[in-house]
């Protein structure tokens, strides 16, 4: 299977652009102290119908090492108390701040949340002290996820193209 892979980056905390609409009862908070199980749980829940596979044969040590990093910074987003979503921010280093991984849980998926939640995860990279916030997506990601991406500030800088074996 063909899949397109796009890098996009935001150089500068005035590109990111916020949501035309607020999402009642969207809430985000930092996953302190890391909970490993969380950034597990939920790479796989968010992660199954866009076939992320990468950290699918990860370790309990090494799920542990990963959201244990100083260079990681975990978001839940919940909406009334319910668990939504989540981001992993790597910083790094030299000013990079990676969007390692961002997404919500199906049920909340085309409720208009992500733009709002996206924008949070952005700014609190930008907290962190970045030059540059970079993420990728590719073509098995949700249809919305690039031109979502773009509506916030994010340009693209890289595509690339490769055969993948199917799931």
């Amino acid at each position: 299977m063909k899949v397109t892979t796009w890098h996009l980056e935001m150089a500068s905390p005035d590109a990111l652009r916020a949501p035309s609409r607020a999402v009642a009862g969207l809430a985000v908070q930092e996953v302190t102290p890391p909970e490993p199980g969380f950034n597990r749980r939920l790479y796989g829940t968010v992660g199954d119908a866009f076939q992320w596979r990468d950290r699918r044969p990860w370790t309990a040590a090494q799920w542990e090492a990963w959201a244990g990093s100083p260079a990681v910074t975990t978001l839940r987003a919940t909406v009334d108390g319910v668990e939504a979503g989540y981001a992993e921010l790597h910083d790094q280093g030299g000013g990079d701040v990676e969007l390692a991984y961002f997404g919500l849980l199906p049920a909340f998926i085309g409720r208009g949340l992500g733009s709002a939640f996206l924008c949070e995860a952005v700014r609190r990279a930008w907290a962190l002290g970045a030059k540059r916030v970079w993420l990728h997506t590719c073509s098995l990601d949700h249809p919305t996820a690039l031109p979502g991406y773009q509506a916030r500030g994010f340009r693209v800088f890289k595509v690339e193209e490769t055969e993948r074996a199917g799931p």
